[in-house]
């Protein structure tokens, strides 16, 4: 399995997880068309370059457009600097909350309005959330956009946040939460992500509880809503069947009603690196849950794309990857193993993680930890790093081979500010990587002997 570390295998699911919480059904006509748009689009842009177009609004509003006729369809995503990063420590999960009840009720429309108006013309509007950013996306049929984006501008600047709603869905997330707690793989990462943060904010999410989450009030989520999400904050990122004075339009359309901040968002502090400790959580289940890592890399780290191929031969790169090698194929210890770094605004995990019988977990770890010290000392072989880039260069393509891949990365040049020049010259880039720019990453950014462990179901 390889790890895209674009959007990595985490920041994925929980962006995918909120978007499937608010993300409304297709009408069958607009499934056709967009199975048919994945297999058009594949063929359009895995032989050109992506002509990004970027301009900033006169209310500070930040765009990124790539325009493409070749179907009726049209994505956009609208995303601030309101991840739960911007949480206060007195009231966790409401940057989640907030983001969540967007579409649940806007200007005047009740969530079931939202829900039968998109219904009836084949759209879906859904959410996104992580650490840093949080925002909506919409996609539609071109020929139904200004109905479309009509709702899409209500949720993002006129929610209601109905108090009855509100309670229902917290009710609904303390259920989920309670459940989830019950679960090695959420406890694992929970831990895994307190121990790594401390007290930053990046650790707040690991911080929710169904206490605090009961205690949310509709105020707090008002004036979280009122703080964080701000037009000169914004980045709108459109691809699809429309001109670019089209997309100016969309653009203005879905923020022209927000404030104005009036400064740029204060920075998140930077992140310390913590102590090597090891954490092991009883829990009755059939296998142990591994966590092991460190704060990362920063989304503009110069060592990026070195310690992006480097992760890849050592386990970003699924059966190709060294750490499969050693734990899986020589001695059966596991069915997965991987590794990957997840760049943030301040210094994202670097993770490996592992399932293995709970009578085999110290064996299990004691290899990983063998092998990544390893890999830090000696970097890859001539033979591993050549097999790298070609996986890496070839599967390219497939990273952008559809509206929606494309309209995330357009969402993250954007917020992160990275050159518009970032998915043509990506390929170039990991070409030009060296075994011993890689052995240099990895000694000065992973210290092996100092990383934090969780082992949940461990004997």
């Amino acid at each position: 399995m390889e790890i895209n570390a674009e959007l990595t295998a985490e920041a994925q699911r929980r962006r995918e997880s909120q978007g499937l919480k608010n993300t409304l059904r297709l009408c069958a006509s607009a499934v056709k068309a967009l199975g048919f748009a994945g297999l058009l689009l594949t063929a359009t842009v895995a032989n050109a370059a992506l002509p990004i177009q970027h301009w900033q609004m006169e209310n500070g509003t930040r765009v990124y457009f790539v325009e493409n006729h070749d179907l009726p369809l049209l994505d956009v995503s609208v995303e601030f600097p309101a991840g739960e990063g911007r949480d206060d420590k007195s009231t966790p999960g409401l940057a989640s909350m907030t983001q969540h009840l967007l579409t649940h009720g806007a200007a005047g429309m009740t969530e079931d309005e939202i829900a039968r108006r998109l219904a009836d013309i084949g759209a879906t509007l859904g959410g996104s959330l992580d650490q840093d950013r949080a925002g909506l996306s919409l996609r539609t049929l071109s020929g139904e956009r200004d109905k479309a984006l009509t709702i899409m501008a209500s949720a993002l600047q006129s929610p209601d946040f109905p108090e009855a709603v509100l309670q229902r869905e917290k009710t609904r997330s303390i259920a989920e939460l309670k459940e989830a707690m019950t679960r090695p793989e959420f406890i694992a990462g929970r831990a895994f992500n307190a121990m790594l943060y401390g007290t930053h904010p990046y650790a707040l999410s690991s911080a929710v509880e169904p206490e605090s989450i009961a205690a949310l009030k509709r105020e707090e989520v008002v004036a979280f809503y009122r703080a964080h999400y701000h037009a000169d904050q914004a980045v709108v990122a459109v691809i699809g069947d429309v001109t670019v004075a089209q997309a100016k339009a969309i653009a203005a359309q879905l923020t022209s009603a927000l404030p104005q901040a009036g400064k740029a968002p204060q920075p998140l502090p930077a992140v310390d690196m913590p102590k090597g400790e090891t954490r092991r959580i009883a829990h009755p289940a059939t296998q142990s849950h591994i966590l092991v890592g460190q704060p990362g890399i920063t989304r503009d780290d110069p060592d990026y794309f070195p310690l992006y191929v480097g992760n890849y031969v050592l386990g970003g790169g699924g059966f190709a990857s060294r750490l499969m090698e050693e734990v899986r194929q020589k001695r059966g210890l596991v069915y997965s193993v991987y590794s990957y770094f997840q760049p943030l605004q301040q210094r994202g995990p670097f993770q490996l993680g592992l399932q293995t019988k709970r009578e085999q977990a110290n064996e299990a770890l004691a290899v990983v930890q063998k092998t990544l010290r390893e890999f830090v000392a000696k970097g890859p072989t001539g033979d591993e790093l050549k097999r790298a880039k070609q996986n890496l260069v070839g599967g390219f393509p497939l990273r952008i081979d559809s509206n929606r891949k494309i309209l995330d990365y357009l969402a993250v040049i954007g917020f992160y500010q990275l050159p518009l020049t970032y998915l043509d010259d990506f390929s170039g880039k990991v070409e030009k990587v060296t075994a011993a720019q890689i052995r240099d990453a990895f000694s000065r950014r992973i210290q092996p002997d100092n990383m934090v462990t969780v082992v949940v179901g461990a004997d």
